[in-house]
């Protein structure tokens, strides 16, 4: 099995990611801004703008994800951040609050076609849950649903599950909510 390492995303990292997007297709279309910005936001923004947005974030230091990389090439993706950073999450019907805790949330993942069935997902998740304990987050939280409904690349239970992170709850619309201790392992 392939090593990896794992590295949050910074304005040097910034053309890894930019990279890695452009390459692999969907990333490049909504630059993980879908849960960034509001509905109305990303609908009037296109691909290079919604870029820009990603990369203003990242230029003032906002937590945006983790990269994964194999040889000194990005082949993974996790969006994670401070759950208030999420503006279309937090204005979310579906996927409301459960509790005024202060999260982190993983709303995203993207790996490359030849590094999928290799564990990468759920090593990205762990190491997305190692960087938000170290930047001070208490809990992370997820919002997975099973394989074959919309909104796949939010991550399967089972990758959660693998890296102890339990369900504390259910959006109205059967995706699962789920939640971990960043301090456990």
């Amino acid at each position: 099995m392939p090593d990896f390492e794992f590295h949050p995303v910074t304005a040097e990292r910034w053309p890894d990611l930019e990279t890695f997007f452009k390459a692999n297709g969907n990333p490049n279309y909504c630059w993980c801004m879908r849960w960034r910005l509001s509905s109305s936001q990303f609908s009037k923004e296109d691909a290079a703008g919604r870029k820009r947005q990603l990369a203003n974030f990242v230029n003032e230091d906002v937590p945006v994800g983790v990269l994964a990389y194999h040889e000194g090439k990005v082949v993974g993706w996790c969006s994670i951040g401070p759950r208030e950073s999420y503006l279309g999450l937090e204005r979310s019907r579906i996927l409301k609050r459960i509790d005024e805790e202060p999260v982190w949330s993983v709303v995203c993942f993207f790996v490359d076609r030849a590094f999928r069935g290799q564990g990468v997902t759920a090593k990205l998740l762990k190491a997305a849950v190692a960087y938000a304990g170290a930047q001070g987050a208490e809990w992370v939280e997820g919002y997975p649903v099973e394989f074959g409904k919309s909104y796949q690349f939010m991550g399967a239970p089972s990758i959660f599950a693998q890296v102890g992170i339990a369900e504390v709850g259910e959006a109205s619309n059967g995706r699962k909510i789920v939640r971990m201790r960043t301090n456990q392992e």
